[in-house]
């Protein structure tokens, strides 16, 4: 392939609206700085400015004259109309006539890259790039954009997307990237393929905001493709995350606006059999520090291109118009005012973000190697044999194919096959016995911190019936005969609802009730033999064919969703961690540096895991720590106070209602904590290497009380905001 190419590589016959032109950088900033919105926000800047100046000028007594005051705000206007420039300059990508060059260079490196590193290729679904087509050709007739919405799971998302737009000769869209990919040499490549350059906060810079708010909206305006990830951040865990609304919300504003007339939202995903990134993902989840990106931070390293990591498969849902999603909210809802600040707004931006992410979900096949990885953590025991490996990555298959869902086959290959492949993509993390008198080929997780990322990749299609395995697991983990094992499902429900809401921040669940959504689920493992459900009676439990089988099918359900229940328990029991000093007063909450309550919840959670207490490693990510303590937030357990001095950070404390009990000073199993730390615990996973709930209820108390002894000590950013209060 040559940069300057023809046909494809020469890009000059694309789908959208016409790009690439010359003057386009100059124009799109001269736009935004005249822009009514940016004016009028210069304009108020100024004169509260000047108002400033007045103010400080009189208190000195200095007499403040018109003209003196004239001068001053146009100053003023004069620096926050060069600061909005330099704010355009680093946001507007350079796609002017001269960009087309660096774009053919930079497909060039990526088909390059991608020939080594998936070496067995880039899939994509011919019909649903065809409908796709269809959609380009009517928005480029109406001046339309396509607001493309992927998954976010490596930094070659960048790189891929773009890369199969261009080949199959779509408009390359807008694409919001975070300044940490802002480094020499790929900046300007990127810039010129569509790179919209963005902090990753920007608090209270109205300036800033406006200026970037203008820019989208002149994208959406001329009808230029965009592209944001709605997650906001790659996905550590391997599964989707919440929605961050902040793009999304200045896109809905500027509709409502009526700065544009519709948009085209188009989910998509890009699928890797292995993730470059998984084992820098791993190292930041158990609390070692993000390293800085650099060029070959987001290329991986020269061994790394040498690796073979498998193929890519990027799959796109229907395209469907934002105008419609919107008048459908409104016969839904009501009238619905999204123009102004207020829960009305709110709900329709969730109800958005996450109707993309479960778009995301229904059309993310499942990878070879995610099976693989997925059966090996869901298994009993140190291991598993091939004969074993093969019938339970078959019987996967099959349910994931059940519930609509796709699995990437590969011609002419068997199950066998998959699996020597998939060991092959991940040695690092797959490993076989070697031992000589071994009967038959045994393999297991080496590193089963690092493969719980592929294992994730398959919960999404499982978490409510996993959620009921686990809720029905509270009695059958007590053991007993079979009438001991059952629960009325009014009971159930009550267990799902508790541990359905703990969860929801890490889960995305189907649209739809809790009850509506526990008796599909629950439909769903009666008819695939797993429970069995007396509706005269009203008792859940386990099917007889289930009980026959050894319980795996139940098992592998609860496998899933064990470590995420342990995280939420352990990020539960840390909190009394937060319990003030002995010395201190019992009644009043004591704040602690969260970066800091983190690294502690993951020292407890590692001594836990080590000393038996705590059944998986991946317990102590700092993802879903983060997750479980903002719901707990959300809950009222705890509190949390921000600061953006000297940069930004929070403390965290518990609410009072929450403050543990001490018995002679020390912290005892009652009180409010305790009984939700309890609550959490009924789902845990009992286990031969678990202690019993009194043994470890007590060491649990011990260690927070020895890390709660702690509290009177301030850390750097308390010690500079008590010195910033002093001077006051």
């Amino acid at each position: 392939m040559h940069y300057s190419g023809t046909g494809w590589r020469g890009y000059e016959r694309f789908i959208g609206t016409k790009l690439f032109y010359p003057g386009y950088t100059q124009e799109m900033q001269n736009e935004i700085l005249k822009s009514q919105s940016v004016q009028n926000l210069i304009e108020e800047m100024a004169e509260q400015q000047t108002q400033q100046l007045e103010m400080e000028q009189l208190a000195k007594g200095s007499r403040v004259k018109k003209y003196n005051r004239e001068k001053q705000k146009q100053a003023r206007r004069k620096e926050l109309e060069t600061m909005a420039g330099s704010i355009a300059k680093k946001c507007v990508t350079s796609m002017d006539d001269q960009g087309k060059k660096k774009v053919r260079v930079l497909v060039t490196m990526v088909d390059i890259i991608l020939s080594r590193l998936y070496d067995q290729g880039v899939y994509v679904k011919e019909s649903q790039w065809e409908e796709l087509r269809k959609t380009a050709e009517y928005a480029q007739k109406n001046n339309q954009t396509l607001l493309l919405l992927p998954a976010h799971k490596s930094h070659i998302d960048y790189l891929v997307i773009n890369y199969v737009m261009f080949r199959l000769g779509f408009q390359i869209p807008h694409i919001i990237a975070g300044e940490n990919l802002d480094i020499p040499v790929l900046n300007k490549l990127l810039k010129s393929s569509g790179a919209v350059y963005i902090r990753r906060e920007w608090g209270d810079d109205a300036l800033y905001k406006a200026v970037l708010e203008e820019y989208i909206s002149l994208i959406f305006q001329k009808g230029f493709n965009f592209q944001c990830f709605v997650e906001g951040t790659r996905s550590r865990l391997g599964k989707v995350l919440s929605p961050k609304l902040g793009i999304l919300k200045m896109v809905v504003e500027s509709f409502a606006k009526g700065r544009f007339s519709d948009c085209w939202i188009v989910p998509m995903t890009a699928s890797y059999d292995k993730i470059m990134e998984t084992q820098s993902y791993a190292d930041e989840l158990l609390g070692n520090p993000k390293q800085q990106e650099t060029l070959l931070g987001v290329l991986g390293s020269a061994s790394v291109l040498m690796e073979k990591m498998g193929r890519v498969d990027v799959r796109i849902g229907k395209p469907y118009s934002l105008k419609e999603w919107i008048k459908e909210q409104n016969e839904l809802r009501g009238p619905l005012d999204i123009l102004n600040e207020g829960e009305q707004k709110s709900t329709v931006l969730k109800s958005l973000g996450y109707r993309v992410l479960s778009d995301i979900n229904a059309i993310t096949p499942v990878m070879p190697s995610a099976l693989v990885g997925t059966v090996i953590l869901t298994l009993r025991g140190r291991g598993a044999g091939r004969s074993e490996l093969i019938r339970r990555m078959e019987w996967l298959t099959q349910m994931i194919r059940a519930k609509n869902a796709e699995v990437v086959a590969i011609p002419g290959m068997t199950t066998d096959n998959l699996i020597d492949r998939a060991i092959a993509i991940h040695d690092q993390l797959i490993g076989q016995r070697r031992e000589k008198d071994l009967l038959e080929p045994t393999f297991y997780g080496i590193d089963r911190f690092e493969l719980s990322y592929y294992r994730n990749q398959v919960i999404h299609l499982f978490v409510e019936e996993a959620v009921i395995c686990a809720s029905l697991y509270t009695i059958i983990k007590k053991g007993g005969g079979k009438l001991d094992q059952r629960m009325q499902f009014s009971t159930l429900l009550d267990e799902v609802t508790f541990l359905s809401s703990i969860l929801k921040i890490d889960m995305i669940y189907k649209p739809g009730t809790i009850e509506d959504n526990t008796h599909r689920a629950l439909q769903w493992l009666v008819d695939n033999n797993v429970l069995y459900f007396d509706q005269e009676n009203g008792w859940v439990e386990l099917s007889q064919v289930e009980r026959n089988s050894g319980r795996e099918n139940y098992d592998f359900l609860c496998f899933l969703i064990w470590p995420f229940i342990e995280s939420y328990w352990l990020a539960c029991v840390s909190l009394f961690t937060l319990t003030p000093p002995i010395r201190a007063p019992q009644d009043k909450p004591v704040y602690v540096d969260n970066s800091l309550f983190i690294q502690r919840t993951q020292a407890l959670g590692k001594t836990l895991y080590f000393q038996g207490d705590l059944s998986y490693l991946e317990a102590v990510n700092k993802e879903t720590i983060s997750h479980a303590f903002s719901r707990y937030e959300q809950q009222g357990v705890m509190v949390r106070k921000s600061y953006k001095q000297p940069k930004v950070w929070s403390e965290v404390a518990l609410d009072t209602r929450y403050i543990p009990e001490r018995y002679s000073s020390y912290l005892i199993p009652e009180g409010r904590l305790w009984e939700l730390a309890e609550r959490i615990g009924k789902f845990r996973r009992e286990g031969k290497n678990r202690r019993d709930n009194a043994a470890v209820s007590s060491r649990v108390l011990k260690l927070a009380h020895d890390l709660a002894e702690q509290n009177n000590q301030s850390s750097a950013n308390q010690k500079m905001l008590l010195k910033n209060a002093s001077k006051l």
